[in-house]
């Protein structure tokens, strides 16, 4: 650990260190008076060069005459005298008309003979001048410009070097340190993660206090990767632990390795395990792991791959031949199928934590956290907004909660009511209401009958949840919408009878409106998208296809199966009975929507026209309207 010093403190390598003797406040001193000297420099160079420039020009008096006319002029007896300047490569003198000048090639030794022996010949007398200062202009002339431009490159050194190192900062890392208490967040701050925190609250207490976990000879896991969907706690748990842990606490993202520039994806990491180091025993945390260690491949053919030197110096960082240097490497990714497989292997991660959508009391913790500090209504049932919020993550939970009071402060309440959490979970869902929307008779007719499809159809197949509510006002880019309200506990998994049930559920809205009005409308578009994806899973992911059996056909790299990836790892003809498969599926959906909706016409009117009405159905109005439904047989499967 670094000593602390109370007369000097500097920031290097992205976190604070402290100095001794007042070498942090001498830097910036030092690195101004030699960023003016070397600006003052600039101009003087600049300046003496373009003097030597003009210096080393010839410069003489005079008319000057062509070669042709100087040879001629000597035959004819005018030209009195002359001097050679060797470095001018000039011919001066006095003839007829005063005094002349004549420029030749120093190179052509043949037209410096032909002059030096006509003068001879006409008898006129000349000298040969040597010029020695001249013969340095050639290596000033070199010299002068190599000083500009290293002068140049040395203030741009010290300019850069204001908010880092010079131009090694493209080689430090960005990681930020935490100190012991820095984070405001603790593990009290999070729910819902409790298998999670457990692992976490391990490693902190083996940093804090390792003798207990020594006599058993246990070790501390060199790495932790948390896996899990976006917006369900990942970087929140690792903001948790740099509040718990009495160790440093270094955090970057997987992002700020990559650079375009080549090498310099690995000096940052060399560097951030070097601060990591010194300052162990510490945790660091890589947020977004799979930016910087995705799996290799076989793609380049030739030349260097950032990209893979980067992960490749990773790799030696968390385990090379300098291991157990102390440092617990702490990552989070939701794109756990990408990464590199030697990434993964014990020795790097030796845990993976995966971290899903919270349950319903997980929510109801989560929900719990949010509310504090806030002003509820008495009325207000946390554990029922965790009912209604089934699939939503930590994240969504978040925006509810806060949605909720936006839509308190908005309408001048003084409370948040249960009315503004469902109103929020709905916003959220399906975006805003647009009551500024005016329909057609035509539409409204037809929306109207589209929802009370899906709530007929819905109400009648076994393998479906309850409908909610139901409203032709629209919502973002929906004209209405039905919602659908899970009982009982969380599933963790789903029937194919089920999922057969939801699919003839989704098309009873387009189904409604062929039965009614004989056309069908663009309207459904988001219900067929949501229909074909699910029967689509059902024959490629979950092996539940009466043609293929038990097969999954996603993409096959290496043996392995993994999502995500270019390339099909199946035939054409298996493509064929893919598409078939689902063909059938879909229209035996919709075969089965058409008789529910046939069969209780008059339930179906009397939903449209209740909901042309109001507007929106729900509660015991609505319950009302769905008591006739009569329940049919479950979807045979086979």
């Amino acid at each position: 650990m670094a000593k602390m010093s109370r007369r000097g403190r500097r920031k290097t390598d992205g976190v604070d260190t402290e100095d001794e003797g007042g070498e942090g406040l001498q830097e910036p001193n030092n690195r101004r008076r030699a960023l003016i000297l070397c600006t003052l420099a600039l101009p003087v160079l600049v300046a003496f060069y373009a003097s030597v420039l003009w210096w080393s020009n010839p410069h003489t008096p005079g008319d000057e005459l062509r070669i042709d006319e100087f040879t001629t002029m000597l035959s004819q007896g005018r030209i009195q005298e002359a001097e050679i300047l060797e470095s001018d490569n000039r011919i001066v003198g006095r003839y007829d008309r005063g005094q002349y000048w004549v420029a030749f090639s120093g190179n052509n030794e043949t037209i410096f003979a032909r002059l030096t022996s006509a003068l001879e010949d006409a008898g006129v007398p000349y000298s040969v001048t040597q010029q020695p200062l001249k013969n340095l202009v050639m290596p000033v002339t070199l010299l002068l410009p190599a000083l500009i431009i290293v002068d140049g490159l040395f203030i741009m050194f010290l300019l850069f070097s204001r908010g880092g190192n010079g131009f090694t900062a493209f080689g430090q890392s960005k990681a930020r340190r935490l100190q012991s208490g820095d984070s405001k967040i603790t593990f009290s701050d999070v729910a819902g993660l409790d298998e999670a925190m457990e692992e976490l609250v391990e490693v902190r207490d083996y940093l804090g206090s390792p003798d207990k976990f020594l006599a058993m000879g246990a070790s501390v896991p060199k790495g932790i990767l948390l896996t899990g969907p976006p917006g369900c706690g990942k970087t929140l748990l690792a903001r948790g632990l740099a509040g718990e842990s009495d160790v440093p606490f270094f955090s970057i993202s997987g992002s700020d390795f990559v650079e375009i520039f080549v090498g310099v994806g690995p000096a940052r990491i060399r560097d951030f395990f070097k601060v990591a180091k010194e300052a162990a025993p510490c945790i660091v945390f890589i947020d977004e792991l799979d930016a910087v260690g995705r799996g290799r491949g076989t793609h380049s053919l030739g030349g260097t791959d950032e990209r893979e030197a980067t992960l490749n110096q990773l790799l030696v960082e968390m385990d090379g031949f300098e291991s157990g240097s102390g440092v617990v490497v702490l990552a989070a990714t939701n794109r756990p199928d990408i990464l590199d497989t030697a990434l993964l292997r014990p020795g790097r991660f030796d845990r993976r934590v995966s971290i899903e959508r919270p349950d319903i009391r997980g929510r109801e913790g989560i929900l719990r956290i949010h509310v504090r500090g806030k002003p509820l209504s008495e009325d207000v049932d946390i554990e029922e907004v965790a009912r209604r919020t089934v699939g939503f993550s930590g994240a969504d939970l978040a925006n509810v909660v806060n949605e909720a009071a936006l839509l308190a402060a908005r309408r001048g309440a003084s409370v948040i009511a249960m009315p503004y959490f469902f109103e929020a979970i709905e916003r959220l869902m399906a975006g805003p209401e647009r009551r500024s929307r005016i329909l057609s008779p035509q539409d409204r007719h037809r929306i109207a009958y589209h929802e009370a499809g899906h709530a007929l159809v819905s109400s009648a197949l076994p393998g479906t949840d309850r409908v909610g509510k139901l409203s032709i006002v629209a919502r973002g880019h929906a004209g209405g919408f039905t919602w659908w309200v899970h009982e009982g506990g969380d599933q963790v998994s789903v029937t194919r009878t089920q999922l057969l049930d939801r699919i003839a559920s989704m098309l009873g809205g387009r189904v409604a409106e062929d039965v009614v009005t004989g056309d069908l409308s663009s309207g459904a578009v988001s219900d067929l998208d949501a229909a074909v994806s699910l029967a689509r899973r059902m024959v490629t992911d979950f092996g539940m296809s009466a043609r293929l059996g038990p097969f999954t056909v996603r993409p096959l790299v290496n043996g392995a199966l993994k999502e995500g990836l270019v390339g099909a790892g199946y035939s054409e003809r298996i493509a064929s009975e893919i598409d078939a498969e689902v063909q059938e599926v879909l229209a035996e959906a919709e075969r089965r929507a058409r008789e529910i909706l046939v069969d209780q016409r008059a339930v179906l009117d009397a939903i449209a026209n209740a909901l042309m009405e109001a507007e929106t159905l729900e509660g015991d109005a609505l319950d009302a309207l769905l008591l006739p439904v009569t329940r049919v047989s479950p979807t045979p499967v086979g």
